[in-house]
């Protein structure tokens, strides 16, 4: 997506002068001495759009004549230019009218400093990056697939129906009817036996990390987390005080005899953890460590926080049922998302909780958000119930299998013993080792060929460096994704 122009804002809106004491000049003078001092500082930008004579004259008070002697003096002194059907608008930046720089003092149009001591922000990798035409990151959904004309009909429907009552506010916990059809989907393909009020509708997974985090949390509480894992939800948990205590994970998931051992050394509050496609591995926590994992959550009074990101793509077997499932004393808080069933941009997530918990957080999301998007949520709702969301997944999940062994046969054809694969029963994207390439350095050149890749030092929970990169296959079509092995296989054998 390109740049917004500001042609395209302006127009409509008022626009604020102060034209000063009247003992600055005729009221013309001021108004052009006005935007001539707004287009320095950078606040009106070329190619803007001005308001028309008669408009501005009426927001101003003032004779219209006024006006067009005002934009005439700054037309004919190069600050603005009038162009047929276009209409008056900001001259591109010259000597005449180049607009200060932010460094350049008061009349600059935002501070470039801060007037009082910030904090370092969390070092979090960003999740994709558009400026690069192959993104093979991590696991990102291929939002071309949405079923974006169903999903507007369904929203259009509800804004008939129901405008008045959901443009209003509305429950903080989310519109009942996707909190409904999301319970219903949880109990027939997780096995939650939950209802709709045992669902919190959140804006995307992470606001449901972080709500957690707050009702949970308290300053220097002790919190474990996978050794390899997600550093936006490690940023969560941090931001609430969190003692993050780092786990290995394994071939069966998160270490659960380390984490008894670290336990003897000291109470934890909570465990976060990713157990069916473990992120960034994609193996999924073996059966014993789940019940050795709860029966310790019962004994230390744990809370468990259980990130099921991408359940809905699974190939290979059945899946794993959630820890939330097996949880009979109130210790696991099952985190979801609608971000890779649909897409990241429609910013649907939930928590499954007590209703202790859920009140907490409700009171928590008052505080920073009040509520989600409504007619967003009752579309999504509709689409669910007519069975337009579940034959989308049905859809979907044969795509990403198909771009999956695509991408798997791509990097033994042209990687050959460099890279080693394990097939991933389940989500979007593989865990691969590499050698006789540092990962890092591969990552780089690839980068520079249009392909990026995402090593394991940008997982790690220590920084280092390792011989391992995760590979997301279900953003690009199988042509798309033999094109991007074919740039990785060269940026492999450069030096």
């Amino acid at each position: 997506m390109g740049p917004w122009h500001p042609g395209r804002v302006m127009g409509s809106w008022t626009l604020a002068l102060d034209l000063g004491p009247s003992s600055e000049g005729g009221v013309a003078i001021r108004i052009a001495s006005a935007i001539r001092a707004e287009i320095l500082r950078g606040r009106l930008l070329p190619d803007q759009r001005l308001p028309g004579s008669r408009t501005l004259a009426r927001q101003l008070g003032v004779n219209r004549n006024t006006v067009t002697a005002a934009y005439d003096a700054l037309d004919a002194e190069g600050w603005i230019r009038t162009e047929p059907a276009r209409g008056r608008r900001v001259a591109p930046p010259s000597s005449r009218n180049r607009p200060v720089r932010r460094d350049e003092g008061p009349r600059a149009a935002m501070p470039g400093r801060l007037g009082f001591a910030l904090g370092d922000p969390p070092a979090t990798t960003a999740s994709s990056d558009p400026s690069l035409p192959f993104d093979l990151g991590g696991g990102l959904p291929d939002v071309r697939l949405v079923p974006w004309e169903a999903l507007a009909r369904a929203h259009r429907r509800v804004l008939q129906r129901h405008a008045a009552r959901i443009l209003d506010y509305g429950p903080v916990a989310g519109h009942p009817g996707l909190r409904a059809q999301l319970a219903v989907m949880l109990a027939e393909t997780r096995g939650l036996a939950c209802t709709g009020d045992d669902v919190f509708v959140t804006r995307g997974s992470q606001m449901a990390l972080w709500l957690v985090a707050a009702a949970i949390l308290r300053p220097g509480d002790r919190v474990a987390v996978e050794a390899f894992g997600y550093r936006p939800a490690w940023d969560a948990l941090r931001a609430h005080g969190a003692d993050l205590i780092p786990i290995p994970v394994d071939d069966d998931g998160l270490d659960v005899p380390r984490l008894t051992e670290v336990l003897e050394q000291g109470p934890l509050r909570a465990v976060y953890l990713t157990p069916h496609h473990q992120y960034p591995t994609t193996v999924a926590l073996g059966g014993p460590r789940r019940l050795a994992l709860l029966d310790l959550a019962r004994k230390h009074r744990l809370a468990i926080i259980e990130d099921d990101y991408d359940h809905e793509f699974h190939y290979e077997g059945p899946p794993v049922l959630p820890l939330a499932t097996l949880d009979h004393g109130g210790h696991v808080i099952y985190v979801g998302t609608l971000s890779k069933v649909l897409a990241p941009g429609l910013r649907i997530g939930y928590v499954v909780a007590p209703p202790p918990l859920l009140r907490r957080i409700g009171a928590l999301r008052v505080a920073i958000d009040r509520q989600g998007a409504l007619s967003l949520e009752a579309a999504v709702a509709e689409l669910m119930e007519d069975g337009e969301l579940q034959r989308h997944v049905w859809r979907t999940r044969r795509c990403y299998l198909s771009r999956r062994d695509t991408l798997l046969d791509a990097l033994r054809t042209h990687l050959g013993d460099r890279i080693h694969l394990r097939p991933p029963s389940g989500g979007l994207a593989l865990w691969a080792e590499v050698s006789g390439l540092d990962a890092d350095e591969w990552a780089e050149r690839a980068a520079v060929r249009g392909v990026r890749i995402r090593p394991a030092r940008q997982f790690a929970f220590d920084g280092r460096r390792r011989p391992f990169v995760r590979l997301g296959f279900a953003r690009h079509d199988e042509d798309e994704l033999r094109v991007a092995v074919g740039h990785l296989a060269r940026a492999a054998s450069a030096r």
